[in-house]
């Protein structure tokens, strides 16, 4: 057949489209395609996805077919195009049909997106009919997943249901040509939400909200996912009162910024830093200080980062514009619970927190925390993933029972798989508490509505007394799998990174359940994702108190002490100033001697904590991983790596044993003779990513493998990963490093999920 007579042969083409494609923009976009090639049908969303038909010519139809995911929108993630021919209907226009929920696999639900620059110009143009107006958004950007409640993704299947648009908007939403067409939560001041100040509907709400922040008081405000604390970010007691009405210790706030101009006022921010900060996800970003008394020392003391975040929604924008210039934007909640988004909850919860509130009557379906990116050699490094990010699916090409996984204990998110999709939760937070295990267990039953998932496989960590496995006995004619913690580590980073292994898995974090029934956290492992060998692993010590030693990072260094100068080690501890009474000292030495209430562990994280303290950082602990976090500024403080400690190296029946209580005793001298902190911090950190970088090229001679993934909450320490990372180019190995799911405890869920997955088809 000649090229004339395939371009007149008339073709009908049925595509359904799976992935990211609705609430972004992708009918509209469709629509255009088919009618600049003249081709008729229809394109319509379903529960299973986008469902598209195309009819006329066969060059014409191919064509579309070529560029459909080529040319797709960028908020667009397409996971599958599958295509069959169907019958020639006749049909020579392109329609947008109604949407129909049918029976299928697993849908998918937009994530939240920020402001875009198109609706920015709108709100800021005197004469739109949208001027300032703090809920204006379209196809581009807004709210998605928060006002979710069924699917498939429209209007009346959200919180935006009560609000009957009027005929403007109306006109807009059906227009194909409009860039709110279809945009579910459109609306305007004549028929949307509108803004509350104290939960009175107020015209001067925001004036009101910028007055308060400016004379020091703390604001509750409602944005897409919950609520958050707001106050002047260069006010000192504003931030007292806030951390002390909130509970707060000393863990660091996150700030927002009213553009990059302000944010460079107090930090350094590369060109990719920048990309992220005004990415659509518009996450909190951790960046290097500049002007650390630019803003009050109590946003992040001891650290050497702030975590900023730029306005992602008008209502945010508008009010940073009349405000003080950069704001502490913290999570809405008490310490250690779920962030509030009901606003009867709000007042319950925050009332004694917050002077005011300045809210909103649009209802929020799901919360949802801010998202936080650290940047590793010029590339994000997810810290927690969760608006704008979740529920984004992953291609896992595993095929097999749908599965849940419910995670951790710490850092908490489960994750449904479904037909070889995987879907991570928001993040949901440490279930420390009733309220959060609830919280948890409400979330898993509107994922499973959601997403149409009735698991028949539920993953769970192997720890028996974890809030989460507790839990996942509760499901009822259900397979429970026991995923061991690093090797749930180690999935989630070879899913990240696209790797089927076996890789050499380098898992270091606080505390993991071990096999053989002691604390793990020091690993290194060769793993695929049906199984693992514990290739080497960082010498054990005790934890003194247990959970007392990780509350109270001077235990650790006691620890320590004893284990590396033995009779010694007290008086050493005493030396130098460890900052733990006489009498807790000696309990804790009879702890360690005697195993009373101090199991063993291999934790890389309790190695930190000693290091930490011995240093002079912080004795006791107010947040997970503060010691680490403090020793890692201390050493950004000296800027170069410095000569590495001693460490060893031996092999026992379980394999290598790395040990560096050479480096805690030349520490422990360096400490007496008044060197320099900072120096001895930097020279620990190469000590250990020397040592790592040792032990992976053993393993590599012993096995053949060179894919090495770094995982575990450790190598959110961007000294240490980055300087792993450059040992292990220069050894001829291949490291790899989470850029997706977060390397803590937050990428539990997705390892648990895959391992239980790969379990399943043997």
């Amino acid at each position: 057949m000649s090229v004339g007579q395939v371009a007149q042969q008339r073709m009908r083409t049925r595509l359904t489209v799976k992935g990211v494609v609705q609430g972004v923009g992708f009918r509209p976009y469709v629509y255009r395609l088919a009618t600049s090639l003249s081709l008729g049908g229809w394109v319509r969303n379903t529960s299973r996805g986008v469902v598209i038909e195309v009819e006329g010519g066969g060059l014409a139809v191919r064509e579309f077919s070529r560029r459909l995911a080529a040319e797709a929108p960028a908020l667009a993630r397409i996971l599958e195009v599958t295509s069959e021919e169907a019958e020639p209907a006749g049909e020579t226009v392109f329609a947008i049909a109604s949407s129909e929920g049918e029976a299928a696999p697993m849908p998918i639900v937009p994530a939240d997106v920020a402001v875009c620059n198109e609706c920015v110009a709108d709100v800021s143009s005197p004469g739109n009919r949208r001027h300032r107006y703090p809920f204006t958004n379209c196809t581009n950007c807004g709210p998605r997943f928060t006002i979710v409640e069924g699917l498939p993704y429209d209007r009346p299947l959200t919180t935006m249901k009560t609000f009957a648009m009027c005929r403007a908007c109306e006109e807009e939403y059906h227009n194909p040509a409009n860039r709110r067409f279809h945009a579910q939560p459109n609306a305007c001041p004549a028929c949307g939400p509108a803004v509350c100040w104290d939960g009175e509907k107020r015209d001067d709400a925001l004036g009101l909200a910028a007055r308060s922040l400016a004379a020091g008081e703390i604001v509750a405000l409602k944005g897409l996912g919950g609520y958050h604390l707001a106050c002047d970010a260069r006010s000192p007691s504003a931030l007292e009162r806030l951390r002390e009405r909130k509970g707060r210790g000393k863990k660091p706030f996150a700030v927002m910024s009213r553009d990059i101009a302000e944010v460079r006022r107090f930090c350094s921010v590369s060109e990719e830093a920048r990309a992220i900060l005004e990415s659509p996800q518009a996450p909190i970003v951790l960046l290097e200080k500049v002007a650390p008394d630019y803003l009050t020392e109590g946003v992040a003391p001891r650290l050497h980062r702030y975590g900023v975040m730029l306005p992602y929604t008008p209502l945010h924008r508008l009010l940073l514009e009349i405000s003080p210039p950069t704001l502490v934007m913290t999570s809405g909640n008490l310490s250690e619970e779920p962030i509030v988004h009901d606003d009867h909850a709000a007042r319950s919860v925050l009332g004694h927190i917050a002077d005011h509130f300045l809210s909103h009557n649009r209802p929020i379906a799901v919360p949802c925390d801010d998202s936080v990116v650290a940047m590793l050699n010029g590339k994000p490094l997810p810290v927690r993933r969760s608006r704008g990010y979740a529920p984004v699916p992953k291609e896992v090409g595993l095929r097999g029972p749908e599965t849940l996984a419910v995670g951790g204990d710490q850092k908490n998110t489960f994750c449904l798989l479904r037909d070889g999709i995987a879907v991570l939760s928001q993040h949901v937070g440490d279930l420390e508490n009733v309220e959060t295990v609830e919280y948890l267990g409400r979330a898993i039953e509107h994922f499973k509505q959601l997403f149409e998932v009735e698991p028949k496989v539920v993953a769970h960590d192997l720890h028996p007394d974890y809030a989460s496995t507790r839990m996942a006995r509760l499901f009822q004619g259900v397979r429970l799998v026991a995923v061991q913690h690093h090797h749930a580590h180690a999935a989630s980073a070879m899913v990240d990174a696209g790797l089927k292994g076996p890789v050499i898995a380098v898992a270091y974090d606080g505390t993991g359940y071990g096999t053989d029934g002691t604390i793990w956290g020091g690993e290194i492992l060769v793993a695929d994702l049906r199984r693992f060998e514990r290739a080497a692993h960082l010498a054990s010590i005790r934890l003194p108190g247990g959970e007392a030693s990780i509350r109270k990072p001077a235990r650790m260094a006691i620890a320590y002490l004893l284990a590396g100068l033995a009779d010694r080690g007290l008086q050493t501890a005493i030396d130098i100033a460890v900052p733990l009474p006489d009498s807790e000292m000696r309990v804790v030495a009879h702890q360690c001697a005697s195993g009373l209430n101090s199991p063993v562990a291999s934790s890389v994280g309790r190695l930190f904590d000693a290091v930490s303290v011995m240093l002079g950082n912080s004795p006791v602990a107010t947040y997970e991983g503060q010691a680490a976090a403090e020793l890692e500024a201390q050493a950004h403080g000296y800027g170069t790596a410095g000569e590495a400690y001693g460490f060893e190296l031996r092999r026992e029946s379980a394999g290598v044993v790395f040990d560096l209580l050479p480096a805690v005793r030349e520490i422990a001298q360096g400490v007496r003779r008044g060197d320099s902190r900072a120096e001895m911090a930097a020279r620990f950190h190469e000590t250990l990513a020397q040592c790592t970088a040792e032990v992976c090229r053993q393993v590599s001679e012993e096995t053949g493998l060179v894919d090495v993934v770094l995982c575990g909450g450790v190598f959110q320490n961007l000294l240490l990963a980055g300087r792993v990372l450059e040992l292990l180019e220069e050894k001829g190995l291949r490291g790899h490093v989470h850029d997706d799911v977060p390397p803590n405890d937050g990428g539990l869920s997705l390892g648990q999920a895959a391992v239980a997955s790969a379990l399943a088809q043997e």
